[in-house]
C-alpha cells in the first residue's frame, strides 16, 4: 500500500506533525510512505482568474500530484481555522484540483467523473472547539466539505474524519494519550480498507 502523509500546518513541529509522526510509526512496515508538508512547497496558492486562466503548475505541485495520484491511502493533518484548513492549503486544493485533472464535468448533464477515484483517505483535524460542539453547534462544515465538496468530489473513498479536541486550556496534554491511541488504530486498520466505498 502507497501512503502520503501531508501536513496542512503552516508551522512546522506542531500538533499536526506530531499526529503524521504517530500515524507513521503505526503504519505497517510494507507500506511505501512518502511525506510531505504543504509549507514546504513552492507555488502561488490565488487561482486569481479562476477557471478562465489556469497558471501553469509550479514543479512542486506538479510532483505532489504525482504523488497523490500514485498513492493508495492519503492521510492529511491540520488545524481547524475559522471552520475549515489554513488558507495556504485551501489555496492548494484550488491549484491542483482542476477540471480535466481531478474532475470532469460532462457536457450533457449535471454530473461528474471522479477522476481520483479508487484511494482513500484520513483526515486528522487538531481545533480549539470540542468535538461535540463542532456538530451540534455548527453543524461540522469541515467533515461536509472534505467528504462532499473536496475528497469525495474527486473520488477518494471511504474518507475518514477524526477530530482531535480542544486543544487549548491543557485539553491537548489530559488527551494526547488516547489521540495516539486512536491515531494508531487508523493507521493499523487503513490497509483494510475497502477503497472506493462510501463510509456513513
Amino acid at each position: 500500500m502507497r501512503v502520503l502523509l501531508t501536513d496542512g500546518h503552516p508551522d512546522a513541529d506542531r500538533l499536526s506533525a506530531h499526529m503524521l509522526d504517530i500515524y507513521q510509526q503505526a503504519l505497517p512496515e510494507s507500506a511505501e510512505i512518502h511525506r510531505r508538508a504543504i509549507r514546504d512547497l513552492t507555488f502561488n496558492p490565488d487561482l486569481s482568474r479562476g477557471y478562465e486562466d489556469i497558471p501553469e503548475m509550479e514543479p512542486d505541485l506538479v510532483e505532489i500530484l504525482d504523488q497523490i495520484e500514485a498513492c493508495d491511502h492519503l492521510v492529511l493533518a491540520f488545524p481547524l481555522w475559522w471552520g475549515g484548513e489554513p488558507a495556504r492549503m485551501k489555496g492548494f486544493w484550488d491549484r491542483i484540483l482542476l477540471p480535466g485533472q481531478a474532475f470532469q464535468y460532462h457536457a450533457k448533464d449535471l454530473f461528474w467523473d471522479r477522476l481520483l477515484k479508487g484511494r482513500s483517505a484520513d483526515v486528522l483535524v487538531s481545533m480549539d472547539t470540542p468535538p461535540a460542539y463542532l456538530k451540534l453547534a455548527y453543524f461540522n462544515p469541515v467533515g461536509w466539505r472534505y467528504r462532499r465538496q473536496v475528497l469525495g468530489f474527486v473520488g477518494f473513498a471511504p474518507i475518514r474524519l477524526s477530530y482531535f479536541g480542544m486543544v487549548r486550556r491543557g485539553g491537548a496534554e489530559k488527551n494526547l494519550e488516547k489521540w495516539r491511541a486512536r491515531i494508531r488504530k487508523l493507521a493499523t486498520s487503513a490497509t483494510s480498507l475497502k477503497r472506493g466505498t462510501k463510509l456513513t
